[in-house]
């Protein structure tokens, strides 16, 4: 049986025709001219945003081809064989970027079309402005400043790396900013994101193989910041049918879960060479596998009749990923991988279950995606125990000198318990200036023209009717 809607809205079930002017006219009581010429206002004001979302996009380019005509050169002295060494797992970090992380965020119904191709322009967008960031923040660090950046196959893999960081604080306020906020929170998060960077390899020397602390923790909490600031709840509730998902849309983001799952050992171990590179494919592979099961179990148990909850499935299987991170290139034992991955997919759905609606019916704070409890909580995790392997380092157990596992390590520097203090110092600093940077940010973006409608494809593409009533359906 069709049902009836409110003014502008579709019915569900049996196929309806779209209202005419003088339908909605008479459904709400006021005159078809009154009615007309709100709508033609409405439509000016949504072209005027349409006009600063250009303006953003142009602005960022016609800056990023200045910067790199000004600032950038090809690395010389590169060998070709490094092509062969790290082009292959660049790729899969790629995959990961445009594939993985786009396709896990069409869960929602109604914002599947924005979510995955806003995922390609900010990563696309993130990539240029990142290597030219990170680049002039590691030339100030070491004293090089005056110096071009080189580019190097290197160098596209730490822009993957900082648009993974991008693309989780996407995921925090999906649904909530416009084209033109979420460049304007590029532009600055990459400025955080490599002062901090830059801070942890350069002035601690802190090491992150797999971006636990670098990419994960900081992404999530600079994510949260910008949403605490941005979010309205009166909006969020208003939306709240919208960021529901459907059967399909939960089969799509199983794609992107499953493209994630299966290349994060690429992702943990592209910038790694050798036996360490090794060691970072095996202790990634056994901790995401014990994440899945982890994840699975805790769902089963914790989750109403002892069913599965697809949210669980989708995000909470990948956490071993993230948890193992920094510690992934060390000795920790086989055994310690799967450990780390069990406790991180456990806490994940945790996390879901009870952490999100706590925090959100405590402070407010929204998170579409759950970034929190994928990639926050398991980042610190991570950290903790990049910290704690760091400190138990021994050349006995590496069978070579740790100090070209950890530079600073050697006769004249740190010994195993001060560079586990400094792994330590890492992490806090990154949460400082992640949660720091993202109330700035968060602030800023206040300014600037907001969605009209929170979790609505409407609001950035001209559907077809067909589309639309796809959309519609529960």
């Amino acid at each position: 049986m069709t049902e009836g809607v409110e003014l502008g809205q579709i019915a569900v079930g049996e196929v309806s025709p779209k209202p005419s002017a003088q339908d909605k006219a008479q459904a709400v009581g006021v005159p078809v001219a009154e009615l007309t010429k709100k709508q033609s206002a409405l439509e000016k004001k949504e072209e005027k945003m349409q006009l600063h979302h250009i303006a953003a996009l142009t602005a960022f380019e016609v800056f990023s081809i200045i910067a790199y005509g000004l600032w950038t050169d090809y690395d010389f002295t590169t060998s070709a064989g490094q092509i062969g060494t790290y082009y292959p797992m660049f790729q899969d970090v790629h995959v990961m970027i445009f594939i993985g992380f786009g396709f896990l965020m069409m869960f929602m119904k109604r914002y599947s079309f924005t979510s995955v191709t806003y995922n390609f322009v900010l990563a696309a967008v993130t990539i240029q402005y990142s290597i030219l960031i990170t680049g002039f923040f590691h030339r100030v660090f070491d004293g090089h400043w005056d110096e071009k950046i080189k580019l190097d196959i290197t160098s596209l893999i730490t822009g993957d790396f900082a648009a993974g960081a991008v693309l989780i604080s996407f995921g925090a306020i999906l649904g909530k900013a416009t084209l033109e906020q979420l460049v304007t929170m590029v532009a600055f998060e990459i400025v955080f994101y490599s002062l901090n960077e830059s801070i942890g390899v350069v002035l601690y020397e802190a090491v992150d193989m797999g971006g636990s602390m670098y990419v994960h923790t900081f992404g999530a909490y600079f994510g949260l910041g910008v949403s605490y600031m941005l979010t309205r709840a009166e909006k969020v509730k208003e939306a709240e049918k919208r960021y529901g998902s459907s059967y399909t849309s939960d089969q799509f983001a199983m794609i992107g879960t499953l493209f994630l799952w299966m290349f994060w050992p690429s992702f943990n171990g592209a910038l790694a060479t050798g036996p360490q590179q090794q060691r970072v494919v095996i202790n990634t592979v056994l901790s995401l596998t014990n994440s899945c099961v982890g994840a699975f179990l805790m769902s089963k148990l914790l989750r109403p009749n002892h069913k599965l909850d697809m949210v669980d499935i989708q995000n909470a299987t990948l956490a071993g990923g993230v948890a193992v991170g920094s510690s992934a290139d060390l000795v920790i034992g086989p055994y310690a991988s799967l450990i780390i991955g069990f406790v991180a997919g456990s806490v994940s759905v945790c996390g879901y279950i009870y952490v999100s609606p706590w925090m959100e019916k405590k402070f407010g704070l929204h998170d579409t995606c759950g970034v929190h409890n994928l990639h926050g909580l398991p980042g610190i995790m991570g950290g903790i125990g990049g910290a704690i392997s760091a400190a138990s380092a021994k050349s006995e157990v590496y069978k070579q000198d740790i100090g070209t596992i950890f530079a600073a390590i050697g006769e004249d520097g740190r010994s195993a318990s001060e560079q586990g203090a400094y792994q330590a110092y890492a992490l806090l600093t990154t949460l400082a200036i992640s949660i720091g940077g993202g109330l700035f940010t968060g602030t800023l973006l206040k300014y600037q023209n907001p969605v009209a409608q929170y979790g609505e494809d409407g609001e950035n593409w001209n559907l077809e009717e067909e589309e639309e009533d796809h959309a519609l359906m529960p």
